[in-house]
């Protein structure tokens, strides 16, 4: 037998608590599990400790609304992809679309149809899953990629490359902030040919490439660092090693640790250990403090080269 799907995890979100008590019995009845707050504030405390699989608010509260509570919500990464349903009892269009500008995927209308609503969560939570396991494979496989809407609002990114933009937002990426003018200049001039474009944060240098942009505007990019890349590339070119034994050579030059390095290029210190043991072998020594001298030997010459 295979294995079963995950139990789907559902936070309610209702000032009133005849309302949520109704909707908790609901959900557990179709095999679901319910998380309860009568207030905003208290369920983005609720949603940061257990990570629901989807929030079901209502969008007016004495305090912290709806609107505000899922604007909170949608600024913490780990619950960015979360689908939230709101609940509105309110017949005006504009409440809608308030539901869908601060980060709603869907709205149902009071009295709630327990039925609808349970329908309409499982088809958000089973595309949620989806669309997190197509970016957790592109992260698998070492991609630097981020994706932002038309006016440069960033819309969701990989583990790899929320590390390199944390450098370049200050508070890190979060779900709507402003990419930096230099990002939006790349979408400016995409029209000219333009597909890349360089910046600095200090003394480290990125690359971001645009690699398509749908018909909605959305645009998918890809981040690199300058830098590293550069660095490991230069020890391709000088010592007989594959792409990935010059990454690692190089972090290894720059003193980390097996455990750091399986960290930073996503893979288990096992691997890291095979790649070292290649390395030895490929240029000749027998530890890694003489394979780190070897590195930093042709790093130097790089530098010092005119």
């Amino acid at each position: 037998m295979g294995e079963s799907a995950p139990r789907v995890i559902v936070l309610v979100v209702d000032d009133s608590a005849e309302t949520v008590a109704m909707l908790a019995d609901a959900l557990e009845t179709h095999g679901m599990s319910a998380l309860v707050a009568l207030r905003g504030d208290r369920a983005v405390e609720i949603a940061r400790q257990i990570t629901p699989d989807a929030i079901v608010l209502d969008a007016v509260m004495p305090g912290m609304d709806g609107f505000e509570t899922c604007r909170v919500i949608k600024r913490e990464p780990s619950l960015a992809d979360t689908p939230v349903i709101f609940m509105t009892g309110l017949t005006d269009p504009d409440h809608a679309v308030r539901g869908f500008d601060a980060g709603g995927v869907d709205y149902v209308a009071k009295p709630i149809d327990a039925r609808v609503l349970i329908a309409r969560i499982r088809t958000h939570v089973g595309n949620a899953r989806l669309t997190m396991g197509a970016r957790s494979a592109l992260d698998g496989a070492g991609r630097f990629l981020l994706a932002a809407d038309r006016e440069g609002a960033l819309l969701w990114w990989t583990p790899q490359a929320g590390r390199l933009l944390a450098l370049c937002l200050d508070g890190g990426p979060q779900a709507g902030a402003a990419l930096p003018p230099t990002f939006r200049r790349l979408f400016e001039a995409v029209d000219d040919g333009q597909r890349t474009t360089r910046f600095s944060v200090g003394e480290r240098n990125f690359e971001v490439e645009l690699i398509s942009r749908d018909v909605q505007g959305e645009r998918l990019m890809r981040i690199r660092e300058q830098q590293e890349e550069s660095r490991s590339s230069a020890l391709k070119s000088r010592l007989p090693l594959s792409d990935r034994e010059a990454e690692v050579l190089n972090w290894i030059a720059q003193g980390k640790s097996n455990r750091d390095i399986a960290e930073i290029l996503e893979m288990s210190p096992r691997t890291v250990n095979k790649h070292l043991e290649k390395i030895f072998r490929k240029i000749g020594v027998e530890n890694r403090t003489a394979a780190a001298l070897v590195a930093v030997r042709y790093l130097k010459g790089m530098a010092n080269t005119p």
